[in-house]
């Protein structure tokens, strides 16, 4: 989709930025941390880079940017984390009056392994606040001594809050992907008897499981969605063929004409006769 990314560092005068790194702050080294930085902008700001050699974070404090990449564009507002891996391009710009964020460089290394994602990830709803005030202080204390009472707070954010985080978006990812392949299947064999059981053993999930998860992905159980993706099927055929009903019934998993017709009036409204003959009328 924005497959135009280039290279760009444009940021205007009225842009406020504090800068953290590990040639100033050796303590941020054993975090592989490359750069960090507290920025308040306003005005002109847009940042863009096509293949960045570290994983980098946004969190927004207040205000609104956006995050554009190669497949997606995202808003980011006030509670957003975005983590972007290293090596995939993508651009951040300001987007209202302000924007008020945090900003880190991690190494792409094994320390930061669980970040590097498939794509980018914008998680909604973040409390980093305290890892805000970490940098902050981080920033403005000069007593190397003191700022090393402020390395615990910034591990346990990035290695246990981000990595959690990612794991758990993961997981949402991996479910999400397994049931959309059952469903693929399901779609390829609608005349095949889905039983609830069959497609638990296809799936390899508990009945309840299963139809937690499809309530939450798709706002109905398992077999009303088997049931809806039939009868859309139906739908397809009767608007273009002219095979007889019985005949698509039985395709769709309906061996009884009477129960297709039946449980497609109930879904659509109208008899599968006459959907036919209302779309040739229209």
């Amino acid at each position: 989709m924005h497959n135009t990314i280039k290279d760009i560092l444009d940021i205007g005068p009225n842009c406020y930025e504090r800068f953290i790194d590990s040639a100033t702050l050796a303590e941020i080294k054993p975090l592989k941390i490359e750069l960090a930085g507290c920025s308040n902008l306003s005005g002109r700001y847009c940042v863009a880079r096509t293949a960045p050699a570290d994983h980098t974070l946004f969190y927004t404090l207040s205000g609104q940017g956006t995050l554009t990449t190669q497949n997606k564009q995202y808003d980011l507002i006030p509670h957003t984390l975005a983590i972007l891996p290293a090596k995939q391009a993508f651009a951040v710009s300001i987007a209202a009056k302000h924007w008020d964020i945090f900003w880190i460089n991690l190494a792409n290394t094994k320390c930061w392994e669980h970040v590097a994602l498939s794509e980018a990830l914008v998680l909604d709803n973040q409390n980093l606040e305290s890892l805000h005030l970490a940098m902050e202080l981080l920033y403005a204390e000069s007593n190397a001594n003191l700022r090393e009472g402020i390395m615990p707070i910034l591990s346990h954010y990035l290695h246990i809050t981000l990595k959690d985080q990612a794991q758990q978006e993961q997981a949402q990812k991996s479910t999400n992907d397994r049931l959309h392949k059952l469903f693929e299947e399901v779609e390829k064999r609608l005349q095949f008897d889905w039983s609830i059981d069959a497609m638990c053993k296809h799936i390899h999930y508990s009945s309840p499981h299963l139809h937690r998860l499809c309530q939450a992905k798709f706002g109905r159980s398992p077999v009303q969605q088997l049931i809806y993706l039939r009868v859309q099927r139906a739908k397809t055929l009767l608007l273009n063929t002219s095979w007889p009903i019985s005949h698509i019934a039985n395709y769709v998993g309906y061996p009884n004409i009477f129960n297709f017709s039946k449980r497609f009036k109930k879904s659509v409204g109208v008899s599968p006769s006459e959907f036919r003959r209302g779309s040739v009328l229209i």
